[in-house]
């Protein structure tokens, strides 16, 4: 069933509002189902989450904090600062910092040196066999802007296999209408 961004969010506040569950158990949940059809679907090497500010952002973090739980390598990559990240996204983050994981902030340099340090962070012999998209989420309207659209490109000419968290970044929920930098997952 594909759902408009418009239902997306109301079903969450159905969740949230009408059944009680907090918005962190909902983060919870998706975080740990998208490891569950990772690991149906085989995880034998390293798995690289690019995380961008948002509620996708947070079922990032609690996705590398059960692959690291798991037994997985797993790195994360801000695409967004800390100090931007807020409610059960700031949460996620919290508790992953706590954890054996290892976290690149990319925020504040230029999308060359952004790559460059991103190439570096990965430094796997042949790459990340898993490469989460969780940089943007139903509710990006537009194609993903800078440093998105550069970690979008790089994301693209990776070789690893791709999950993206809700729908691809640069996907428009509603139209179903790929923009030109848009994960393919």
């Amino acid at each position: 069933m594909r759902l408009s961004s418009e239902q997306a969010r109301r079903v969450d506040q159905i969740a949230i509002g009408e059944f009680g569950f907090p918005g962190s158990v909902l983060m919870e949940n998706a975080g740990r189902g998208c490891v569950d059809v990772m690991e149906s679907a085989g995880i034998d090497g390293p798995v690289l989450v690019l995380c961008g500010k948002g509620n996708n952002a947070g079922d990032g973090f609690v996705m590398a904090r059960h692959l690291a739980n798991h037994g997985h390598t797993v790195k994360v990559t801000l695409g967004a600062a800390p100090s931007l990240l807020a409610g059960d996204a700031r949460t996620a983050f919290d508790m992953l910092v706590r954890c054996p994981v290892p976290i690149l902030d990319l925020t504040g340099i230029s999308p060359g040196a952004m790559l460059n340090e991103l190439d570096r962070f990965v430094d796997y012999n042949d790459g990340a066999e898993w490469i989460v998209d969780a940089l943007l989420g139903t509710g990006a309207t537009r194609a993903p802007r800078p440093p998105y659209d550069a970690l979008v490109d790089w994301m693209n000419a990776e070789t690893g296999k791709k999950l993206a968290v809700d729908l691809p970044s640069g996907l428009d929920c509603d139209t179903g209408q790929p923009s030109p930098t848009t994960v393919r997952a």
